[in-house]
């Protein structure tokens, strides 16, 4: 279940089976000007769809290899992609200084692979509660990492729109990559700061729990109240649930995020216990 408010609303809603390759989901949110911002958000998305495709395995990946396979790709492509809309940014002039934030997981019956590099978020709706799973890569939330500032207040800081790196921006990005384990009935959100920047934590969980059994409303109710709190800025969300009876039933109100070495993703660089957001 996808959703985009550009001015105009579209909504988009597919089934689709996680096969023996598993699935890609991502978003990604220009910056730079709005033909810049468009170019490279659609730049970054088409790059790393197409680096998928020309990787496509001649043979179906043993199980135990798919989760390694598809975020080693998913990182991959996500450098790719920056050094090639970096590229175009300093060779057109009409393109200088653009870039996109990206964020993109695959999903396997396995793992739930994330990689991230800007300030669009994911968050996940288990057993009624709602978790942010990444972390926005943006100057106010190191303040907050180092104690400067309180979490309320980076909704009215005068920095809170810098974010510290971003698809085409540098030479060289160091994206976020991290696991945790599916369950059944898990409802990942995948979203641009249009829509973070307007509604919290508890707001998502109510209008996603209210529509449960139909995203296709929960994601246009989430952009309609993003708009009427100002929506100034695009809103791209996508609204995914995982189903199946092979997937572990949901228990308790613990989320272990694995972050994963960048160097060598079968490291864990560290655990962290997801908190529910209030």
């Amino acid at each position: 279940m996808s959703s985009q408010d550009p001015g105009e609303f579209v909504i988009e809603s597919q089934k689709f089976r996680i096969d023996d390759n598993g699935v890609i989901l991502a978003v990604s949110d220009g910056m730079g000007g709005a033909l810049a911002g468009e170019v490279a958000s659609k730049m970054a998305v088409e790059t790393i769809c197409q680096k998928f495709l020309d990787d496509e395995p001649e043979k179906t990946i043993a199980p135990e290899e798919l989760n390694q396979s598809l975020i080693s790709k998913l990182y991959d492509a996500t450098v790719y992609a920056n050094h090639l809309i970096h590229h175009q940014g300093r060779t057109d002039a009409q393109f200088q200084g653009m870039g996109a934030t990206f964020t993109g997981i695959g999903i396997t019956p396995e793992a739930i692979d994330l990689i991230q590099v800007g300030d669009s978020r994911a968050y996940l709706v288990r057993n009624s509660q709602i978790y942010q799973v990444t972390k926005d890569q943006s100057l106010v939330q190191q303040l907050i990492d180092a104690g400067q500032i309180q979490p309320e207040e980076a909704e009215t800081h005068t920095l809170k729109n810098v974010i510290l790196q971003a698809l085409g921006a540098q030479n060289e990005i160091f994206p976020v990559s991290a696991r945790l384990l599916p369950q059944r009935n898990d409802v990942l959100l995948l979203c641009s700061d249009g829509l973070s920047n307007k509604i919290g934590g508890s707001d998502m969980q109510r209008i996603i729990l209210d529509n449960f059994d139909q995203l296709q409303i929960a994601a246009a109710e989430l952009v309609k109240e993003a708009n009427e709190r100002g929506g100034e800025d695009n809103i791209t969300l996508i609204l995914v649930k995982l189903r199946g009876d092979t997937l572990p039933k949901p228990t308790g109100n613990e989320i272990k995020l694995e972050l994963l070495n960048l160097g060598n993703i079968h490291d864990t660089a560290e655990q962290d216990t997801m908190e529910i957001l209030k």
